[in-house]
């Protein structure tokens, strides 16, 4: 009796090609995640830092309110040297200084540093990235007989992580890179009016 070999039996299972082609769309979605992760810190990073500078911002006005005799001399300028915060000359301890307006703006320009938090080392860390403070005149006060307050512009600039659209205000302009990467600059200001007395 002739017996007849069986056809050998096909293997099953995953060919080398089916791999590598799996591997590739496993990792372009990796990628992509990645990708869309670091898009989510750095939305988040901005978003603390905008945080950070609307409390410094109300923080410089209140200053002003509660000085309102000497809001004048609280203007410092938008540019350096006479701007607060990063490449500014103002001493690191304030509490040597008597309570006013150099002390105020002492302890404003260590808080854009980042002095209100500090590490194990001593080192500041709860910093906006290269905060720039400044405080401009807006209208000076003018009591008769026009009976005019004082409107004063408080603002903080600071490095954005990514490129925008430049912000109008002249706070920080320049300090993060000329003309078109000035995009980098972000800003944030709230106006104080200082009533007149007399009137």
């Amino acid at each position: 009796m002739l017996t007849r070999n069986a056809p050998p039996s096909r293997q099953h299972g995953f060919s080398l090609l089916e791999v590598l082609v799996s591997l590739v769309l496993m990792s372009i979605g990796l990628l992509a995640i990645a990708r869309f992760s670091m898009r989510v810190q750095n939305g988040e990073l901005e978003a603390t830092q905008r945080t950070q500078a609307a409390i410094l911002v109300e923080d410089m006005a209140q200053r002003i309110y509660a000085n309102s005799t000497n809001a004048a001399t609280y203007v410092t300028g938008t540019s350096s040297p006479n701007s607060l915060g990063s490449g500014d000359s103002q001493p690191t301890t304030c509490s040597t200084l008597a309570v006013g307006v150099l002390r105020d703006k002492c302890e404003w320009s260590n808080a854009l540093k980042g002095a209100l938090e500090k590490s194990n080392g001593g080192t500041n860390v709860g910093g906006i990235l290269g905060a720039i403070g400044c405080v401009e005149q807006l209208q000076a006060p003018q009591p008769s007989p026009a009976c005019l307050p004082g409107v004063y512009m408080v603002s903080v600039a600071w490095q954005g992580l990514s490129r925008s659209v430049a912000p109008v205000g002249a706070c920080g302009q320049g300090a993060f890179g000329a003309g078109a990467n000035d995009a980098a600059r972000r800003l944030i200001s709230t106006q104080v009016t200082i009533g007149t007395g007399s009137c």
